[in-house]
């Protein structure tokens, strides 16, 4: 039987963690913080651990620095377990030696599959070690799912940053290439007859961008602009295709996210199509904030022209009924920026 180390503070999502794992045939042992866990691995020697990034006494850096140090323990795969999802958080644990990175919140197959991967790795590298002939085994790792090609993304792809205003790639472009966001906000947009901007989608860190279709080089029905200072990494559409081919779970994976992709934006037109001017002015800012990842009180610097272009109206109605909601007490407009004041008298615009 296989023993894990799971490194959490959390008493709720350690115990829930460890149950599942124990579930899946995995003898687990625990601890409360870095300190624990550091001794754990010195005396249980686990084949894998999973570790909390942010803990009291020794975070999560600090438990993989000093299990890599050591000659007994070095070996260990290891996977972070963290609400982070910075690029750079993400960066900085992978250099560090980390194995993997799963977010919170995770579902189960998630984690489990991240486990059996990171295990029958190590199985196969000692193998090879020991000249095992077993081990004879393809080369390529075949991606288990979609996390993990986030994570080629991240290790392999070629990264671009733009500023604000920049375009990652125009109506026209021959769509080579599939991209991740690693930092900033991203602008779908098109012209209609009245050569008037439409804002299709808008999509923030962690999302893929440029989807079309994976067996003809067709160009690009959209222009893809940044909303502030954005960093991509790009991979080409080929090999995309090619671990789809391989990995049935990664195809199934990504055909949900598409599915999702519809169904919001199906959403967002009915939306368009039905709401009242304050309606839609009122969930387009609330929109910007989610995607954007703000506060609801920090300031929202966008245009009006985005702003009114998303919610499908003339920039000259959505600037009145801004004025009208400041009025109303439910927003400050100091300059461009945008601060909410009252949230939910916002959420409940009709």
């Amino acid at each position: 039987m296989k023993t894990i180390l799971l490194i959490e503070d959390d008493i709720a999502l350690r115990e829930n963690t460890a149950e599942l794992l124990e579930l899946s045939g995995f003898k687990v042992f625990t601890a409360a913080n870095g300190k624990i866990g550091i001794e754990k691995a010195k005396t249980e020697i686990p084949d894998i651990i999973v570790c909390d990034i942010m803990m009291p006494e020794i975070d999560g850096y600090g438990v993989l620095e000093s299990v890599a140090s050591e000659e007994k323990t070095k070996h260990i795969p290891f996977i972070f377990l963290s609400a982070k999802t910075e690029h750079k958080e993400i960066r900085k644990g992978m250099d560090m030696g980390a194995d993997d990175y799963l977010t919170k919140p995770f579902d189960e197959t998630e984690l489990i599959s991240a486990v059996e991967s990171r295990l029958a790795k190590a199985t196969i590298l000692s193998m090879r070690a020991n000249n095992n002939p077993v081990a004879a085994v393809d080369d390529e790792e075949i991606l288990q799912n979609l996390h993990q090609l986030k994570n080629y993304f991240y290790d392999e792809g070629e990264i671009s940053k733009y500023k604000k205003g920049e375009a990652i790639y125009q109506n026209g472009d021959h769509s080579n290439n599939m991209f991740l966001i690693l930092k900033g906000v991203v602008k779908t947009h098109t012209m209609d007859y009245n050569a008037k901007e439409l804002i299709t989608g808008l999509y923030k860190a962690d999302d893929f961008l440029g989807f079309s279709s994976f067996d003809d080089n067709i160009p690009y029905t959209e222009t893809a602009t940044a909303v502030e200072e954005t960093e991509v990494a790009a991979i080409s559409k080929t090999y995309v295709k090619d671990v789809l081919k391989k990995s049935q779970d990664v195809s199934l994976e990504m055909m949900n996210l598409l599915s999702d992709n519809l169904s919001e934006i199906k959403l967002q037109l009915v939306k368009m199509a039905y709401s009242s001017v304050r309606k839609k002015t009122a969930n387009t800012i609330l929109q910007f904030v989610e995607v954007m990842n703000k506060r609801p009180e920090s300031p929202l610097k966008i245009s009006r022209n985005d702003l009114a272009t998303t919610a499908g109206i003339a920039t000259e109605s959505l600037i009145r009924t801004l004025s009208d909601f400041k009025r109303d007490g439910l927003i400050e407009i100091e300059g461009r920026d945008i601060r909410i004041i009252d949230l939910e008298s916002l959420r409940n615009i009709d």
